[in-house]
């Protein structure tokens, strides 16, 4: 069983998080004492699952509150844009239930405060960070890393808050110093899997508390990341209508907004976005790591900019 003896306040995502669960990958606020934005406690859950209304084996809704059951894992709720309760299973791995906090819960819980939580890692680069989106598999985290590894500060991995301010100015917040990269990734990257801790499969935690930028920093791009069958790397702006579905589609864990009624905070939040960044569509070949080429194609995008209509 998990220790509940204390807790302890985090920062991450923009929030002061205070839980219950040691959440190691996450960096204890300097502030101990002051109020906490969200609570991740300890609960009993067996019975609020056991009511649900819904027939999903993984999913309930129950008005502001999301259930989500991960078999031989947890049940979580996440409710109200502030608290998280989390009912480990008999012997459950800590890891995977840190994992899934981070995730899905954390996803769930920005939702809910309406801050857009974007599917990607971001970076920073002269003081702008710079997000890469894109499906599973894409490459966000392991283009991330080689940018990481040449000295470009990590903000976030997997899931990017992003606070629109009242001026409509886009700002992505920091998540925590760590990344979660595929063997395959580390091999092509030149970095030796047995200095890291396995999460799952063929998946290693990379901490990077030397390289990781605890600040809000200024959204200037957003970068989609897919695969082609041609042989070489390419870049292109995404103009027009396609720039306000693209961060849509995007949206760490989008089914939640539609039970919530989030549709128009949603469509509000993405086109304001959309007016005020520089987006592009990066290819990648699937054959080969061109990695270091979307590298040099991100970094020659950044320096010239795009001009974008303040809307």
């Amino acid at each position: 069983m998990i220790a509940c003896d204390t807790q302890t306040v985090y920062q991450a995502f923009g929030l002061r998080l205070a839980s219950e669960i040691p959440l190691r990958e996450l960096l204890p606020a300097a502030d101990q004492e002051s109020a906490a934005d969200a609570t991740i406690r300890l609960t009993d859950l067996s019975e609020a699952w056991s009511a649900r209304e819904s027939g999903d084996d993984y999913y309930a809704f129950r008005g502001d509150e999301l259930l989500l059951r991960v078999p031989d894992t947890a049940v979580f709720s996440i409710r109200g844009g502030n608290r998280i309760g989390v009912h480990p299973a008999p012997g459950a791995d800590e890891s995977a239930i840190r994992l899934y906090l981070l995730g899905t819960c954390i996803g769930a819980l920005l939702i809910q405060r309406q801050t857009l939580p974007l599917h990607g890692s971001a970076v920073v680069i002269d003081g702008k960070a710079y997000a890469f989106v894109g499906d599973s598999g894409a490459g966000k985290s392991t283009l991330a890393a080689a940018f990481v590894n040449l000295g470009y500060p990590l903000l976030s991995d997997d899931v990017i808050a992003v606070s629109v301010r009242r001026d409509r100015a886009p700002i992505a917040l920091p998540a925590y110093p760590q990344q979660k990269l595929w063997l395959e990734s580390l091999d092509g990257l030149g970095m030796e899997a047995d200095r890291y801790v396995p999460i799952y499969e063929s998946k290693y935690a990379v901490p990077v508390p030397a390289r990781f930028c605890s600040a809000p920093v200024p959204l200037a791009g957003v970068f989609e990341l897919t695969i082609t069958d041609a042989g070489n790397a390419d870049i292109r702006p995404l103009q027009g209508l396609t720039r306000l579905p693209t961060l849509q589609y995007h949206t760490f864990r989008r089914f939640l907004i539609p039970p919530w009624g989030l549709e128009r905070w949603h469509f509000a939040t993405s086109a304001a976005i959309a007016g005020r960044v520089g987006m592009y569509r990066l290819s990648r070949p699937a054959a080969g790591f061109a990695v270091h080429d979307l590298v040099s194609l991100i970094l020659q995008t950044a320096e010239e900019g795009e001009k974008i209509p303040q809307q």
